[in-house]
Parts: structure tokens; sequence; C-alpha cells
């Protein structure tokens, strides 16, 4: 068990998943290259513990396999981690008073314990005394505007509601004492801003709990706290401890903890970017991130995460919260049968969605209620397909829509609607038009002509062939 990121390094460690840098090496472009050229090859977590300039060590590519993303859930299959989620999934299935109190027993079990010292305390630094120009941050492209943290556990507070969100941001080191906070106008970080409508306190936590970093980079929607979902994930409470100059809670096993506000009226220019896209997310106004307290611990470990055109350390994580997220899908649309965002579409560009079609403008209405949820409204394209075509194999797919499409019947089109601030091909930033591709077999009140039937091998033939099969030794 561990429960913080230098427990997680152990049993990473213990197990062959994590490799210690001896060599010297620079935080502009050198440690991204060498990062890219390992998750390529699928190799281990890296831990470089010679930064030329910089007497913190940076820690990198942490979730680039599978195996280790489950790891930091405390789950060898992706059925682990849902089946702790179970007793939540019967109420929204089937709500009874039976299911109701197990849930509660289960969100009991695993919500946030605030502890009164932790180790992320063992140095406080304020005023003139921080120094952001400390940290390793990296750059990782040759035109980015400089060094960006990049994995940063950005804790705000609802004004109105007070409840908690934890995401992950990208900021840009300005100074020592100010940084870049890019939250995009949909995520909830700017939602808080905007709704207090004067400046926001803000706290930023590098490092704490793998299962919390992983719960803050997942999609939730609005009011759901990811440190619970957190616990829920891993099956264990997520201990935090209350900030020193500002009223939240931070993981109490963080490395580095930063302190400080957002006024919604300081913006400056950030970028440019090298982002998830493949291409520099180009120079734009962002808000400002003024730090004013850095507790630490006493010799910090400085988490990365090293963006760049997919598939990357993201497409992995992609991989397995969608099959978490899939049954909480199906509560809301039961006809799903399963879901794939292809990492070469930059998870927000397409989403491949099989279902159980059963009346007439069927595949439309997922369509619909796809776009109607908050973690599926900025996707751009949809395509549904029937249950008998695998999401995850592109060649079904794709045979799928050239056979069973017509573009003028089978794709919907919406204009002017909220795509992701990263779509480049957008007419405007943040605005432009998604398609629905209808890829299903289509129902004979759809078609106006006799649709040909489709190959299929004899069951007899195919038993028998089954049964020759290893002695033809071909």
């Amino acid at each position: 068990m561990f429960d913080d990121l230098r427990g997680f390094i152990r049993v990473l460690e213990e197990r062959g998943m994590l490799r210690r840098v001896q060599a010297k090496v620079k935080v502009e472009l050198e440690i991204a290259e060498i990062v890219r050229r390992v998750f390529k090859a699928g190799g281990p977590a890296l831990l470089f513990e010679q930064v030329e300039g910089f007497d913190i060590p940076v820690l990198t590519n942490l979730f680039g396999t599978e195996e280790r993303v489950l790891l930091a859930l405390r789950a060898e299959k992706v059925e682990d981690v849902t089946s702790r989620m179970s007793d939540l999934l019967k109420v929204a299935r089937k709500p009874s008073l039976k299911a109701i109190f197990q849930a509660l027993r289960a969100v009991k079990a695993t919500r946030p314990k605030l502890v009164g010292n932790a180790p992320c305390k063992e140095v406080v630094l304020r005023g003139e005394k921080v120094k952001l120009s400390k940290l390793p941050a990296l750059k990782c492209w040759p035109k980015e505007a400089g060094r960006f943290i990049t994995l940063p556990l950005v804790f705000t507070k609802d004004p109105e509601e007070g409840t908690r969100n934890v995401g992950i941001y990208r900021m840009q080191i300005f100074d020592d004492t100010t940084t870049g906070m890019h939250w995009q106008i949909h995520k909830h970080g700017a939602l808080h801003l905007w709704k207090k409508k004067k400046p926001l306190e803000v706290a930023v936590a590098l490092g704490g709990d793998p299962a919390l970093i992983l719960a803050a980079s997942m999609p939730l929607p609005q009011g759901i706290d990811e440190v619970m979902v957190a616990g829920l994930l891993k099956g264990s409470p997520i201990k935090l401890v209350k900030c020193e100059t500002v009223d939240l809670e931070v993981p109490a096993g963080a490395e580095i903890v930063l302190e400080g506000y957002v006024d919604p009226t300081e913006t400056r220019l950030e970028g440019p970017f090298g982002d998830h896209t493949g291409y520099y997310s180009p120079p734009q106004p962002c808000h400002v991130f003024r730090v004013n307290c850095m507790t630490m611990r006493e010799e910090p470990i400085y988490p990365a995460w090293v963006e760049g055109k997919p598939p990357n350390e993201g497409a992995v994580l992609q991989r397995v919260f969608q099959r978490l997220t899939l049954p909480l899908l199906r509560t809301v649309l039961p006809e799903v049968v399963d879901i794939n965002f292809p990492p070469e579409a930059c998870f927000h560009g397409l989403c491949i969605v099989s279902m159980r079609k059963r009346y007439p403008g069927h595949a439309k209405r997922i369509m619909m209620g796809l776009w109607g949820l908050e973690s599926f409204s900025l996707v751009k394209v949809i395509v549904v397909v029937d249950e008998d075509v695998n999401v995850h194999d592109l060649g079904e797919v794709l045979w799928a829509i050239a056979t069973r499409v017509d573009p003028a019947r089978d794709m919907l089109v919406l204009k002017e609607t909220p795509l992701d601030a990263l779509d480049h091909s957008a007419p405007r930033i943040g605005l432009g038009s998604k398609v629905g591709i209808d890829a299903t077999k289509k129902l004979k009140e759809e078609v106006e002509r006799e649709l040909p039937e489709e190959l299929k091998m004899d069951e007899e033939i195919s038993r028998k062939v089954d049964t020759l099969w290893h002695s033809l030794n071909l």
C-alpha cells in the first residue's frame, strides 16, 4: 500500500517499472525528448536525479503503460476498480433503500481524511522566499514560450456551493512568484473564477497520491469532488491537510504546494505551448496565478508530464478511463455497448460508440444524448455503429462507415456549438460545428430499398473447421 508519490516510486522500482537516470540532463528539451522515446518503446517511468542547474529530481512517464495506471489505483485489472464502485452503480440503475445504504457505506469509507501534520509542510516559504525559478519545470518543444508546470493539481472552491474542484491546467512560469493559469473557459476552475468575480484563492499541489492525479485528469461532471472519486477508485481515503494562507486543503503527501490567488481582471500573454494535438497552441491572454506561499518536503521530487502528438501518456489514461466510465454511461444510455476515443483523434476529436439499435432514428438519439452529457459535450465527431462492430478495431469501423452510411441521410451536423478550445480547425476559438455519423444497419423504416444480406458462414462448417484447425497446422 502507498498513499503518496514516494510510495508509488518504491513499488514501481520493486517491480522493475522505474529507472533512475544518473546522466546529467537539461530541463530544456532534453528530458522531454528522452521521455518521448522511452514512451514509444513501452519503457519504464523515469526519475532524473541529475538535472542540470537544479537540486530537485524530475519524475516522468509515470503513467506510460496501462499496468502502471492500474497499479496507481491498487488494481491488477479495470474490473477491480469498477467493482469498488458497484454500490454506487446499483443506486443509479435500480434505486432502493438497501442500495442507498450500501452506497453511503462505500462513500463514508473512502471520503477524504483531514490530518494535522503533513510531509508537505516540512519547509514553508513565504513572500520573497518563494522562488518558482527553483522548480525544474520543463520546456518540451523548441518554440515554447518558456518552462511550464505540466502536472499540477489545481485546487479551487465553488464560491456559491462550496464544492471542491481539482483540475490539471498547464502553468507557464513567468517569474519567481507568478505563472499562467491556463484553465479553458469550459473548465471548472474557470467557472469558479467567473462566479467569484473577484480574486479566487487557489492552491497547486505537485505530487501526492497518484490516484488523485488520475482522478484530476478525468472529465468528471461539475460538482463531483475529484478527491472523493480518487478514494472510491483506489478503495481508501485521500489524506488532506489545510493550507497555510488560503482556505483550501491539499494532499498531505504532496511534494510541493503553491498557495495564492487568481484575479479575474489580471491576464498576461501565455504560450506558445506544444500541445497534445500535435500543434503549438498560439499565444493568448491567460489568467495569472500569484503565489504568496510555497511549502514542500525537505527533499522534494518534481513530477512532470510531456505533451505532444499522440500517442502519449494521455492516450494510456484515456484507454483506462473509457473502460471505467462505460458502466456509468450505461446508467444514462443503457443501449450503449462500448465506446472508444482513438488517441490519434486527440480525445475530443472523435468518439466511436456501439449500440443495440431498436427503432428508426435510434442512433441519432444516442448522438444527441452523448452531446448532452458534460463529459462528451466537446466531442467533434461521434460515429455510432451496431454492436456487431468492434469499436476498438478501426478497420471494422471504417467498413461500417463505407457500407452502412449514406451521407445525406446519416450525417447529423450541428453548427455554432462549443468545441475544445484546442481544436485549431474551428473557425473561432472554442466554437464551431459537430457531426454525428450513423454507421448502423438501417431498419426497413429507414430505407426505401431492400438491403442485401451480409456474408455469414454456415455455423456447422465453422464448428467443423474449429475442430480441424489445430490439426491442419497452417
